[in-house]
């Protein structure tokens, strides 16, 4: 099951939120939704499971709009919002009751609150639930049709540090099973151990959408170097197109020049290096370079 955006526009009065969306979300794949605050994710996740209706254009899954599909829960799961569930309702019952109006076996209420680890707390009231075991909730609530497409809105927020890897590793397999998975994310260093493709958006336009590789891959390389003799490196390096930056007293960050040439240069001004490690750009570095001109909200 693929996820189709088409032109998916979306406008508030003269505002956009979202402005000529086009990308294709492939299954056997997870596939990591990015962008700043107030970019357009949420609206465009939204639009996917027909919560908001586009101005324009439009967002398939499997070939169907959401709402065109016989059994919903059972085709795509999503988690768009952590505390659906009303206050009152335990965790167990919440569960029930999507099972019962979508035709869902009981039996899988219980295999979904096993698997998110919420079978010891399925008789207390979601109201007392701490932000991670709503999310654990959530989860299982998305997971309870056994869907072939997962939308996932901020999965991990508010899990400890065994949430994350449980998250990371349930995603990575579904994925491995053939299924679609689509989630949004604020911790890039999470993302970039789990994501096959990245979609970027930045003030509701899409301005990437590549393997996770091509990204990482493609930027300015950076080597780190130690040496007792930093500033003379420092000053043997220097040339139009080289960066150096001193991050220690004894370590360089040098941008311009390959490991190799660093090395030659060192060797022939008799400079000893005690490290000389080549840095692959992070998916942080490509997305701070791809956004910085569609941040709308940022700190003093």
């Amino acid at each position: 099951m693929t996820i189709q955006v088409d032109g998916l526009t979306k406008r508030y009065g003269d505002r956009y939120a979202v402005k000529d969306a086009t990308f294709t979300v492939e299954a056997g794949k997870v596939t990591g939704f990015l962008g700043p605050n107030g970019a357009g994710k949420s609206t465009t996740m939204r639009s996917i499971v027909g919560l908001d209706h586009p101005t324009s254009g439009f967002a398939l899954i499997d070939g169907r709009r959401y709402v065109e599909h016989r059994a919903p829960l059972s085709s795509v799961g999503a988690l768009l919002e952590a505390k659906a569930a009303h206050r009152s309702r335990t965790a167990r019952n919440f569960l029930d009751s999507l099972a019962v109006t979508h035709r869902i076996p009981r039996m899988r209420v219980e295999e979904v609150l096993e698997a998110t680890g919420l079978t010891s707390v399925a008789a207390r009231q979601v109201g007392s639930f701490s932000l991670g075991m709503g999310q654990r909730l959530g989860i299982a609530a998305s997971l309870l049709g056994d869907p072939g497409t997962l939308i996932l809105d901020e999965p991990v927020n508010g899990l400890d540090p065994e949430g994350v890897t449980w998250v990371r590793s349930l995603l990575r397999r579904l994925a491995d099973e053939g299924r679609t998975v689509f989630l949004s994310s604020h911790l890039l260093g999470e993302l970039a151990l789990i994501a096959d493709h990245v979609i970027i958006i930045g003030r509701g336009r899409i301005i990437a959408d590549a393997p996770i590789g091509a990204l990482t891959d493609g930027g300015t390389e950076r080597v780190r170097v130690r040496s007792a003799q930093s500033a003379t490196l420092a000053s043997r390096v220097a040339a139009e197109g080289v960066t150096t930056v001193s991050t220690a007293n004894d370590t360089l960050e040098i941008e311009g020049l390959t490991a190799e040439q660093i090395a030659v240069t060192a060797r022939d001004a008799g400079i000893l290096l005690t490290e000389l490690t080549p840095l692959k750009q992070t998916l942080e570095d490509a997305y701070n370079a791809l956004t910085r001109e569609a941040i709308e909200y940022t700190s003093a």
